[in-house]
Parts: C-alpha cells; structure tokens; sequence
C-alpha cells in the first residue's frame, strides 16, 4: 500500500474484470471495499459497497443499465470494516451528486445516518484523502467545501432525511394513496426542509425499486416499501410537476432536477405553465407565492389568458385554482408567514381549502436551515413581535451567530469575511430605497447611501445568490427568498421603527419602496405583516448566523436589549489562573518563539497563557491559539491577530490555511521556522501510488512582496502542519 491507508486501483469494466481481480487480496479475502463504477461519455456512475466483490460485479455487468458504463475504481484499505464502508459509500453518493459531473444510477443514499467507531476521529480524514485523489483521476471535480455550499448538494435527493421528515414522507405517501384526499397541505416554516422533501419525493416515484435502498428507513423499512410499491401501481408512470412561484428560485431547482437521474428540467414549472397538462400529482413549493389578481404589473395579460384558457373567472379565482383544476393530486408546502406581498394568495384561501372534505393537512415542525434551532427561530419571532422582555436573556449560543452592528461599514466588512472563510454569504436589506441604478439613464451606480457607505441593490434578479457579484451587492426578499446561506447581513431600512410609548414596531409606508408589494393595501396592519414577514424571512436564511444593521435608532435601541452587539476591538479574555478549566472556558496561547520542538505534544505544553473559549466555539483538547505577526495573510488575518487553530490530526489540507513548521522555512514575519500560510500540494501518481511532487505554501496577502514557499520533494519530510486555522478570535 501507499503512504494513504487505502488504494484505489482503476479497472475496465467488463467481462475480464473477474480474472482483474485475482490479484487483489481485499477481493479474494471478502474484505469490505467501496467502488465506483462511471462512463466519461454519458456522464453517469454508479457508487456501491460490498464484501463479496466478484458476485456484485458480476450482477452489474448483467444488468442491462449499468453494463453500458466502462471503468470501475475499486477503493480498499486495512482499515475497512462494513460500518465504515457503507459510510464512504453513502458520503460518496452525496458528493458525487453534489460534484455535478456525473448523474448517478443509484436511486437514493446509502446508510449515512449512524454512528461506528471512529467515524469522526479517522474515517471522515480517509474519505477526504479519498475524495482528494479521485479528483486528480478525474472522477471528482470540485473541492469538499465547494460542493456544501452548492445547491446541487443542499437540494440532493442522495442526502439522508431526518426522522422527522422520514414521518413526513411517510404521511404523504399514505394520503397519496388514500383516494379519500385530492389536497395535502404542508405546513412548516423556512428551514424545515420542505424543498428537500419534494425533490426526494420526486425521484422516490421516479426511481426503479431495484435501485432504491429502502435500509436508510431502519424500523420503518418494510412499510415504506410496501407503500412505495402500492404507489407505483397507482401512478406507474406519474406525470408530475413541481411548481414553483418564484423565477430565481424556480431557475436554481431546474438546474438540480437537470443533474439528478430520472428527472429533468421541464417538471420544474411556473404556475402559469399548469394550463399546458393536466398531471398526476403536482408538488407545490412556497405555495404562500401563489398569486392573485392583484398588483401584477406585467403579469396581468398572463394571468388573464391561463384564466380564459381554463374558463376561470379571472377577477376572483387563483393560481391556486389552476393547479386544484389541474392536478387529480396536490401537495403544498405552505407557510403563511412567508407570504410578503398582496398579491400573493390570502390566508383565507387556504384556511378555506384546509376545511374542505378532500384536504388533509400535516405538520413540520424541526428547523433544520439554521444551527439555532427552533429556539432562534422561536426568538426571532418574538422579538419582531416584541414579545420579549428586559427579564428575557440576550440571545447566545456556541451553535449561531446572531449579532448587531452599530456601523454599516463594519457589517459589510464582516459579511465578506464571512464569505472568503465560509462562502455563501450576503448583505440583505429590506425594501427602503429605490433601485435606481437599474435604469438605462441611470446618473448614479449606487442605490443605497448609508453612513457615507454606498451600496448597489441586486444587478439580477435570476440565483443572484450565486451570482458573481453578489459579494458586493444587496440583495432583497424576492432574490433570497427560498436560498439558503452561510451568514445573512440584514439591513433594517428607514421604513420599519420602534414606538417605545406602546412598546410595538410601525411601519413608515412613505419609506417603503416595493410599489407592487403596498399598492392596494388600506390597512396599516396588514403592510406591518407583509413587511415583518419579509425580515423574519431574511432572518432565518442563515445557516450560521445573522448580523444586522438598524438605520432607525430606536429600532435599534430595541434591538441592543436582545441582541449581542460587535465588538469593533475583538478583546482577547485572558483568565486568571482560579478561573481557567483547560479547553472546558479556555484554550492555550502559545508563543511561538518558545514552542519550538513542543507541539507535537500540545496537551502537555505549560509554559502558556489561557484565554477564554469563544462562546461560539465548541471546547475540545485540540483547540489553541496563536498571535499571527505581519502582513503575509492580511486579505483574511490582520497583523498582530490572535487565531485559533485546531491541531492537525490527519486527512486532506489542501486549500486551507495552516500553521506549518520547517527547518528551512524563513519566513519574512515568523522566522524560526514556522509560517502561516494557504496550504496547496501537487500530487504525482505512478504504479497505482500516489506521492507528493510539491507543497506550495502561498500567502494571501495585498503587498506583493510575500512569494509563495515552494517545497520540493527531497523537503517534505521535514514539514510538520501544526494546527488548521478556525478564525481570528
């Protein structure tokens, strides 16, 4: 074997593919393996797992689908049991999918969703190192940390469901096939992983038994299939759609059905595309986006023509009618606190659909976007409706962020940090200033002035979110809305105060600038709640937290009592000696003048300082810190910044940023052999071996003096990666 703790070894896939495999004792011995079998000209793969090599291949080579496919990657290692390898499996399964390159045979993931020895401490490196070398053979495209903030990868089919939308499948299907219902209204709030849901639905009814894995459903395995085949007689060819109100967001899920097998593009649809069919099932998404004839601007020859075409009264029917006229039958994700503009349909609709005899409606309850939890989505909540009191606790969690920022300049700053770590990180503001800059005749290239900070709104309205310039734009509720993201940076606009005499938010409507989204509307009450609803849309679109900037100063005031504010001088806490409980509240700082020849036994290290553990941070013993001196990582780190690092432990380091030491490092800030710098290898392969040809050392900084560190191979076994850097603290 190679230096890695596993090999793999390419082979054509075809009928001497057995006699191939006699020389591989992991085959021989019946040792679990993991493969990979792919065709480069139609683009599709097929993952699996097996401890009988011969016999599965042997299967697929007669299976009329996969015997089309030409190469197969076999991956084995001494350190493969069978948890291990249904779990490289299943990861490989997701990523693959995420990755784009090929469409996968496989009707759904493998058996992610367990825990085995050692699965975070070892096998999560292997799969990285994996990962890494499938790349250069050209199996895998993109890097790890790419593919988890791609949509291809957060709306994957191939990704294990939580018990809780496991149960949520389960009672769709049965209504499905209960003739008693022709409506299923599900209601759940942003992040509880209805989008996800539908797809996985989709590809469920759109998938061959024989290649669905019904396993990942534990106790509950057999009822499934029972039902998924009860289904498939039912509908066994369906016509489906998944409707989608929103453009952007209806763009973004055509190019994830494009990429999974079994789908494609043309089931994503619009409302008005329901008049061209009529369908089996119709799955619709952000159904609270469904309109009516109210406000619709261009929209209106539109919406009057698909009313003609179904012989609808055009001034009191729905989109909502379309599809109930098109579909024998329909599920609506719904949440009513998303609707954000009158022209969408009214609660009293829905309410009114959800008596009718032919409707069930079913429940989601767990928010999965944010890393809060229900108890942030809880908090948000009451604080826009100013439930919270001076007894209640300023929100704090080591899972989310959630913080307030006095300076415009400052929260942009942080949001772009934010992105260059995390990606997927954007500045959202609500709807309080004009969008000038689009106009042809436009004298100004900005639209937003605050603070002596100008900033421009969304140049697209299309997956702005992805975007190329969205770094250095502000989006709004109508191009994130559906999104996830990393970190939000909210901007409270001038159109929403505090009245501190009646302890209540208002809503300025002068100031608010959306003219489809106030037309029509009389009451005052009403606005509040489309506008309230838009924020707390916004605010729940974070993944790791949200930031936020108040143009109003008693919005703000109101805010401050609730919410953290950012400290414009990050404050290192240095803890006395009777307070310190050792990575319990505080991790070590070393010096690194003094560490010389000590790290590789961090834990045992004396002579350091304790400072406290960011709240943000989870305590483990392979956290510590270290003060970065210079300007050779400037464009993340600042001259002088404390960072915390976490001990390097194994698995792949490319394209992060490292603590390194190396006798002949002679770095123009450190000195003494140790550097901070962005980590990237160059990787030979010869006889099926994988060695290192180079690691370049590269500084990420604005003074070009700083040049890449350069080591050949005959150095490399003198470089020691100390730690991986986590954040400036």
């Amino acid at each position: 074997m190679s230096q890695n703790p596993f090999s793999i070894k390419k082979f054509n896939f075809d009928f001497n593919l057995i006699n191939d495999f006699n020389n591989i004792h992991y085959v021989k011995d019946l040792w679990p393996v993991v493969y990979i079998i792919s065709d480069g000209n139609v683009n599709e793969a097929y993952v699996g797992e097996t401890t009988d090599a011969y016999a599965r291949m042997s299967s697929h080579l007669k299976n009329n689908i996969k015997n089309k496919l030409s190469a197969v990657h076999l991956i084995s290692s001494e350190k493969f049991n069978k948890s291990a390898t249904l779990d490289i499996e299943s990861n490989l399964i997701k990523y693959i999918s995420g990755d784009g390159q090929y469409k996968l045979i496989n009707g759904n993931v493998g058996l992610a969703n367990h825990n085995y020895y050692q699965k975070k401490e070892v096998y999560w490196d292997i799969f990285k190192s994996i990962w890494d070398n499938l790349r250069a053979a050209g199996i895998a495209k993109h890097p790890i940390n790419y593919i988890d903030n791609s949509d291809l990868f957060k709306y994957s089919p191939y990704k294990t469901l939580t018990s809780e939308q496991k149960s949520g499948l389960l009672v769709i299907m049965k209504n499905l096939l209960d003739n008693t219902y022709k409506n299923i209204i599900i209601e759940g709030g942003a992040g509880t992983g209805k989008t996800i849901l539908a797809i996985f639905l989709f590809k469920l009814l759109n998938t061959t038994n024989e290649d669905f894995n019904f396993e990942e459903f534990g106790n509950d395995e057999f009822e499934f299939m029972e039902i998924v085949f009860e289904l498939k007689r039912k509908f066994p060819n369906p016509k489906m759609a998944l409707v989608v109100p929103m453009s952007s967001f209806r763009t973004t899920l055509k190019k994830v059905f494009k990429n999974i097998k079994g789908l494609n593009a043309n089931m994503v649809i619009g409302p008005a595309e329901i008049v061209k069919d009529t369908f089996d099932i119709v799955i619709v998404d952000e159904s609270h986006r469904l309109r009516r004839r109210v406000n619709l601007g261009a929209y209106f020859r539109a919406f009057d023509v698909v009313c003609e075409k179904l012989n609808l009264n055009k001034h009191t029917c729905s989109e909502l009618d379309w599809i109930m006229k098109q579909s024998e039958s329909t599920i609506y994700f719904y949440d009513e606190n998303q609707s954000i503009k009158p022209s969408d349909v009214k609660k009293e609709d829905f309410d009114k659909l959800k008596v009718n005899c032919l409707t069930k409606t079913e429940y989601l309850k767990s928010q999965f976007r944010a890393r809060g939890g229900n108890d942030y989505v809880n908090y948000i909540d009451n604080l826009l409706k100013c439930k919270l009191t001076n007894s209640d606790v300023i929100f704090n969690s080591k899972d989310y962020e959630l913080i307030l920022f006095d300076s415009i300049e400052d929260i942009v700053s942080e949001i772009k940090s934010r992105d260059i770590e995390n990606g997927l990180s954007r500045v959202v503001a609500g709807y309080s200033w004009p969008w000038v800059s689009n106009k042809k005749d436009a004298k100004q290239d900005y639209d937003i002035e605050i603070e002596n900070t100008r900033l421009k709104w969304n140049s697209t309205n299309i997956d702005w979110v992805n975007s190329e310039k969205s770094r250095d734009e502000v989006g709004c509720i109508h191009t994130t809305q559906g999104y996830d993201l990393n970190y939000t940076g909210i901007i409270f606009g001038n159109e929403i105060t505090y009245d501190k005499a009646t302890d209540q938010i208002k809503i300025l409507k002068e100031n608010y600038y959306d003219i489809n989204g106030k037309q029509s509307i009389v009451d005052p009450e009403e606005l509040k709640n489309f506008i309230l609803n838009i924020y707390k849309t916004i605010m729940l679109r974070g993944i790791r937290g949200t930031y936020v900037y108040v143009c109003d100063k008693n919005l703000r005031d109101y805010f401050s009592q609730f919410i953290p504010k950012y400290r414009t001088e990050k404050e290192t806490v240095f803890l006395k000696d009777h307070d310190v409980i050792p990575y319990v509240n505080s991790i070590p700082l070393y010096d690194l003048k003094v560490a010389a020849g000590n790290f590789s036994e961090l834990q045992t290290v004396n002579d350091c300082q304790w400072i406290a553990l960011p709240n943000t941070s989870k305590p483990s013993q392979d956290l510590f810190a270290c003060k970065v001196i210079g300007e050779s990582m400037n464009k993340i780190i600042p001259n002088g910044s404390i960072c915390m690092f976490r001990k390097y432990s194994g698995g792949s380091r490319d394209g992060k940023i490292v603590l390194a030491e190396h006798t002949n490092i002679q770095d123009l800030d450190f000195g003494s052999g140790y550097t901070v710098k962005e980590y990237r290898s160059k990787k030979n392969m010869e006889n099926e071996v994988w060695t290192h040809e180079s690691i370049i050392l590269k500084p990420l900084s604005d003074n070009i003096e700083y040049q890449d560190i350069i080591l050949a191979e005959d150095e490399l076994s003198n470089l020691k990666v100390i730690g991986v850097f986590e954040c400036v603290l």
